[in-house]
């Protein structure tokens, strides 16, 4: 007779929805049941056994007990693969449960990286390319988000590189390293420093187009985790008063990010939801062609950024103002003389001088300024009634005001390059497509104008292909960006190096960009990092094993686990598919010491050099 756990794997293998690659699902099973769908709840009345086991009678009605079900989903003994179920046989896991402590950190985004290598075809890059990510419970976390040290560095500068010497407060710099463990690296120094922080992290898609792909634990929830973990930390960073952090998303994630940054920089500080026009081509084969990218803009201070509204300014556009009446004053815009609210000394009558036709504000509204001061303007000619005379009234606003005060932007910028533009400009860089999807210098642009100053400190802690640094520099901002990917050396820093030497493409010309300027390159000091990016580059199981007589030498493994009870599994392991001996490989590291803690840069195990325990003293400021 078959019991609940196989009626229920049974059932639920009948809807397509739930199967991948031969496998239920467990993620799409959990979000189908919270949706309520109605495919899944038909399966489950279908059977008088789960029926009563996850339904309740209320009354006349029978009640879906979704976190029932959801609970007996997660339990590791539903489903258990042969990966958690060796995980279980050397002492790995405890629990019953997945991890929901609100204390967790993800350390990692498991997505195929938009990067593709060399010259190959973007069919060619959808081959599987998995990036695991892991949740730790807090009791997991010791010197994790502490100080790290800091290696392997450089100073490059307009048509060279040196040695580094120095580490200054206000040097650029470009950071290699996990961007978690990078934040907390950058708050011992740059704590309540940075004006500006724009981020584009990974989205989150759908999983149909392609765009990334994920392994089997990471979830909507491990996401939003995932994001907390790192905005808690940027907050931090963020000037108290005048700070400011944009996030581009996409719809798949964007709501829900919305209402996380409320709770984590807080709802009154919410200041917009900017939509680009990101792309002009339509995909057919959609229903609604995506045209937009969303971008959350907060301020760590909204009534401050509300009392200096005149700093939140882009430039004005010149090609907007002419001069129709030859005023001697010269190019002007007619701008509106009404604006919302009522104000009862600004809803006075006016009387068109040509046409005697008498305006008063529409409902709501009032003038822009009180009956005297529009008689001035009227006197002082810079009141006008539309092109031909024969409209309401409007008040001239000339070029040589507009361009010390700037212009009030709007939520809608469909007027900038989109990411063809962008990825056009790298492509003129590195004479191959080095990078999928990059957003264009000039989008950044208005984000850096809207928001800092000269030499204001801007941070991009999802480098990237180096879109913000390389804007950032050619603005005369100082710029910090933090990127893990490999292609920090191939393609940020080389298309740094290019703008310090006076590359022309982007935003070059439009602000007389002629190179200059330096940064310095640095990388988190890798300890078990080492052996994550050996376990992710091998290529067959029998790489994984040498890498496992190499672990047991010199890693830093958890205390969970003892190499004579893996050694013992032996066949268990062999027996495990490739990718789970990978997985399971990077699961018994001790990822407190992914990198090397600053507090211990002179243990002889890490064998930091004495130059860069120098540099790291003045990168700390304590030297």
């Amino acid at each position: 007779m078959k019991n609940i756990h196989q009626k229920l794997t049974e059932a639920l293998s009948k809807d397509d929805r739930l199967v991948v690659e031969g496998k239920l699902a467990k993620n799409k099973i959990i979000e189908l049941a919270l949706q309520l769908d109605a495919g899944l709840l038909k399966l489950l009345r279908s059977s008088k056994d789960l029926s009563e086991t996850f339904f309740q009678q209320v009354d006349d009605f029978l009640v879906f007990d979704k976190v029932k079900f959801q609970s007996y989903v997660s339990n590791k003994q539903f489903l258990p693969d042969s990966f958690t179920e060796y995980k279980n046989k050397i002492g790995l896991i405890s629990d019953k449960h997945y991890l929901t402590d609100s204390e967790e950190v993800v350390l990692a985004f498991p997505y195929k990286d938009c990067v593709l290598e060399g010259g190959q075809s973007k069919d060619d890059a959808k081959r599987s390319e998995v990036f695991w990510n892991e949740t730790l419970a807090s009791d997991e976390i010791d010197k994790l988000l502490k100080p790290k040290a800091l290696t392997k560095f450089k100073r490059y500068e307009k048509g060279k590189e040196i040695i580094a010497k120095e580490v200054g407060l206000k040097d650029n710099l470009i950071l290699k390293g996990n961007n978690l463990l990078a934040l907390q690296t950058l708050l011992a120094k740059y704590k309540e420093s940075v004006q500006l922080i724009y981020i584009d992290p990974p989205y989150n898609r759908d999983n149909e187009s392609n765009d990334f792909l994920y392994n089997d634990n990471f979830n909507h929830s491990t996401w939003l985790t995932f994001m907390r973990n790192r905005l808690e930390v940027a907050k931090q960073l963020l000037k108290n008063d005048s700070g400011l952090i944009w996030m581009s998303i996409s719809d798949d994630e964007g709501h829900y990010l919305k209402v996380l940054c409320d709770e984590v920089f807080g709802r009154k500080n919410f200041v917009a939801d900017v939509i680009w026009n990101s792309t002009k081509s339509v995909t057919n084969t959609a229903l609604i062609s995506d045209a937009h990218t969303h971008t959350l803009v907060y301020s760590t201070n909204k009534e401050w950024l509300k009392k200096n509204r005149e700093t939140f300014r882009i430039p004005a556009n010149e090609d907007k103002f002419n001069n129709p009446d030859n005023d001697p004053r010269g190019k002007w815009v007619a701008d509106p003389f009404q604006v919302g609210g009522i104000r009862p000394n600004q809803l006075y009558p006016i009387k068109n001088p040509k046409t005697g036709e008498v305006y008063t504000p529409l409902p709501g509204n009032s003038w822009k300024n009180e009956k005297s001061v529009f008689e001035d303007l009227l006197k002082d000619k810079r009141i006008v009634f539309g092109t031909t005379g024969e409209a309401g009234p409007q008040r001239k606003r000339f070029w040589s005001e507009a361009q010390e005060r700037g212009e009030v932007t709007t939520t809608l910028w469909s007027d900038l390059p989109t990411t063809t533009n962008a990825t056009r400009h790298l492509k003129e860089l590195f004479k191959e497509k080095v990078f999928d999807g990059p957003k264009p210098e000039g989008f950044i642009q208005r984000i850096i104008e809207l928001s800092t100053k000269k030499d204001d400190l801007v941070l991009d802690f999802f480098g990237g292909s180096g879109t913000t640094a390389s804007t950032a520099l050619k603005m005369g901002r100082q710029f910090i960006t933090v990127e893990q990917m490999d292609y920090v050396d191939s393609v940020l820093v080389e298309r740094l190096k290019k703008a310090v030497d006076g590359e022309q493409g982007g935003i070059s010309e439009s602000v007389n960009w002629k190179g200059g300027g330096s940064f310095i390159y640095a990388e988190l000091a890798q300890a078990n990092q080492l052996f994550v990016d050996k376990i992710q580059d091998v290529k067959n199981k029998k790489s994984l094993m040498t890498i496992w007589e190499e672990m047991k030498k010199t890693a830093f493994l958890s205390y969970k686990v003892k190499p004579q009870d893996v050694d013992a599994t032996k066949k268990d392991f062999e027996s495990l598919s490739f990718e789970d001996q990978q997985r399971f490989l990077i699961s018994i590291l001790d990822k407190n010491l992914l990198y090397v803690p600053y507090s211990e840069i002179e243990d002889k195990t890490y064998a930091i050099s004495k130059e860069d325990v120098a540099l790291n003293a003045k990168f700390y400021g304590r030297n």
